[in-house]
């Protein structure tokens, strides 16, 4: 099994994603596994393996305008919350597939739960990993300097700030190889940081998050939660709250894991998805 990386027109939209596809494939709905901020999908490398061995077919896709995918002007696609709903809807309708488990994590990911619930029909199963999810839930400081005028110019064309904020939220070492990886697409070109200020400036996170109260109570299908509890930046409260007040959301949670669990605690997330999505298929 190897995870291979391929391209996706959608729309005259090129999504990069990456993809692994086991020996003995025994699910139907694939595995679309989302990144937050400033990552791309190279955040579930460690995760897409075990899921393979497991008979997952697995696919993860560089959002619009992050990592390898197309990073269109703002005159061209918006970068708003509802540009990258329909973005999303697209691809996974060029994917030709009845449903998919979705898997997100992070700002940014946090529109998959979005797309989840605008489309619950093309959702089979919903994992989610610490992703903002309360009204009061809001961008850290280091975020939201990159919409600043000026200053936000400055820093989202300085390719180390994703070194400082993957190991700033993970809490823990990522290796050079890795993170040489992840700044790849901010050596390559300057329009991934003009996305990624346009995207902060235009993410409408707190109205996003409040439109949520009410769409979980209609909100069925199987979903779970894992939580790094010791996440710098979102509190755990929202994800309790949820897992206490809907039978359909379950918490498992991480005591040590921070705000990108999947980098350093794979190998305690991975079981948990695959009991999750293997017993709810039974």
């Amino acid at each position: 099994m190897t995870l291979t990386e391929n391209t996706l027109t959608v729309k005259n939209l090129d999504w990069f994603y990456r993809e692994m596809k086991p020996e003995n494939e025994h699910h139907s709905n694939p595995v679309l596994l989302l990144h937050g901020l400033p990552s791309h999908s190279y955040t579930w490398r460690k995760i897409m393996p075990d899921l393979a061995k497991n008979g997952f077919y697995s696919m993860a896709p560089d959002w619009i305008g992050s990592g390898f995918s197309a990073k269109p002007d703002k005159r061209d696609f918006s970068y708003t919350t509802d540009s990258y709903v329909t973005a999303l809807q697209g691809f996974i309708e060029a994917l030709e597939v009845e449903s998919v488990s979705l898997i997100l994590q992070g700002f940014l990911g946090h529109l998959g739960i979005q797309y989840a619930f605008t489309h619950p029909e093309k959702i089979h199963r919903l994992i989610i990993l610490n992703t903002p999810l309360a009204p009061t839930d809001k961008l850290p400081a280091k975020m939201k300097q990159w919409g600043f005028p000026l200053l936000g110019d400055m820093l989202t064309q300085d390719p180390l700030l994703v070194d400082r904020t993957l190991e700033g939220g993970s809490g823990f070492v990522i290796s050079d190889q890795d993170l040489a990886i992840y700044r790849k697409p901010y050596l390559k070109s300057s329009s991934v940081g003009r996305a990624l200020g346009t995207t902060i400036k235009r993410l409408q996170l707190g109205n996003t998050l409040t439109d949520w109260q009410q769409k979980w109570s209609t909100w069925e299908k199987p979903t779970l939660i894992v939580w790094g509890v010791a996440d710098p930046w979102l509190s755990i409260d929202e994800a309790e709250k949820l897992a206490k007040t809907y039978s359909n959301i379950e918490l498992e949670t991480l005591v040590a894991g921070k705000h990108y669990p999947q980098e350093h605690w794979f190998e305690e997330i991975t079981p948990l998805i695959v009991n999750f999505l293997r017993r709810q298929t039974l």
